[in-house]
């Protein structure tokens, strides 16, 4: 058994099937199923419960430069209510952890992965060194709700949230007296909401939004669909698309940093080391179903190994992320044919542009 978030219930009330995952009792997926979970999130509006992932609180007169030195981005550049996505880096330019920067005016709310938040948590006490800021690890007092899809603007507003206009910004709230940050954000590719919330407010907020939906018909979401979504959308996963051994410029997210910072940077000097190269592919064949560590040919010779795969729902083809040598990529170029190892058989596959499907 594992850790349990404030609507635990929630789930068992609408009969989901709940599993382990980093290490808290997660709902995978709800009785109308992951396929109809995930084009409900497509289509309309889906509510997922993603209270595991950790929150932590930075503040104090060298919060900036404290996160500057910490961070690869330009935070000098992030505006009171603005959100940007960013990585925890160590000396050598790998990927400890990715996260959300959000400014929230006096301080700083960082968002991190479930998985990841008793060591990203001690990574930022080892560096805080000479600066004056106080970090706060409030993971275990807020849960954080995510309202995903085409439809999830009339659902916020009918909660009586007002919408957040512009993509990447937040707002500080109330709701039925609890006090909660509404960002517009998202793991999907879809337009969506992120909500967090002190945790006794979770269940009605949760019971609110499923009630005010009806008319969109939203759907409870599991994180079975949460990984057919944020795949199909060309989003990594982190521990499997990215780790420590891995830079930004390596996994595709090179885009996020920052060119022209100025100052020092954990990790700033390995930073553009590359050795590998991220790489997105299409399975023609049936059966053809990629998993993470199958590996990857060209010639008959083998030039790299798959991080995520799955089924999409949207496409009805077999997809997959993968990473290959560097010394392969200057013959590899969307389009290019290679072959995957699955059960002893290889299947043709070819590469496609990230992401697999565009939607927000």
């Amino acid at each position: 058994m594992g850790r349990k978030t404030a609507l635990y219930n929630e789930h068992l009330k609408l009969g989901a099937k709940m599993t382990t995952f980093s290490g808290w009792d997660m709902p995978v997926s709800y009785p109308s199923g992951i396929l109809e979970e995930h084009k409900a999130v497509r289509e309309r509006a889906g509510l997922f419960d993603v209270s595991h992932m950790g929150e932590f609180f930075i503040s104090g007169e060298e919060a900036l430069e404290y996160l500057q030195y910490l961070l690869p981005q330009d935070i000098s550049k992030l505006e009171a209510g603005g959100a940007l996505y960013c990585q925890l880096l160590n000396e050598k330019g790998g990927i400890i952890d990715d996260l959300l920067l959000y400014n929230l005016g006096a301080e700083y709310l960082l968002i991190v992965n479930a998985s990841k938040v008793e060591e990203d948590f001690s990574w930022l006490e080892k560096n805080v060194g000479n600066f004056k800021v106080k970090l706060e690890n409030v993971s275990e007092k807020y849960s954080l709700l995510s309202v995903q899809g085409p439809l999830a603007f009339k659902v916020i507003k009918k909660i009586g949230l007002s919408d957040v206009q512009k993509f990447m910004t937040t707002t500080h709230q109330e709701f039925m007296g609890h006090k909660v940050w509404l960002s517009r954000s998202g793991y999907t590719g879809e337009d969506g909401f992120e909500i967090m919330i002190e945790n006794k407010g979770a269940p009605a907020l949760w019971e609110e939004i499923l009630k005010s939906g009806e008319q969109e018909n939203i759907k409870p979401v599991g994180l079975g669909a949460r990984d057919t979504l944020r795949l199909e959308a060309g989003l990594l996963l982190n521990g499997s698309d990215m780790d420590e051994n891995t830079t930004p410029y390596e996994a595709g997210i090179g885009w996020s940093i920052s060119k022209n910072k100025e100052g020092e940077f954990i990790g700033k000097e390995k930073l553009k080391h590359t050795a590998k190269k991220l790489i997105a592919l299409e399975i023609a064949e049936r059966g053809g179903v990629a998993r993470q560590g199958h590996e990857i040919f060209l010639n008959n010779a083998k030039i790299g190994t798959i991080t995520s795969g799955t089924v999409s729902p949207t496409l009805g083809k077999n997809i997959a992320l993968g990473y290959v040598t560097f010394l392969n990529t200057d013959t590899l170029d969307v389009g290019t044919q290679v072959q995957i190892m699955i059960r002893n058989k290889l299947y043709n596959a070819k590469m496609v542009k990230k992401p697999f499907i565009k939607k927000r």
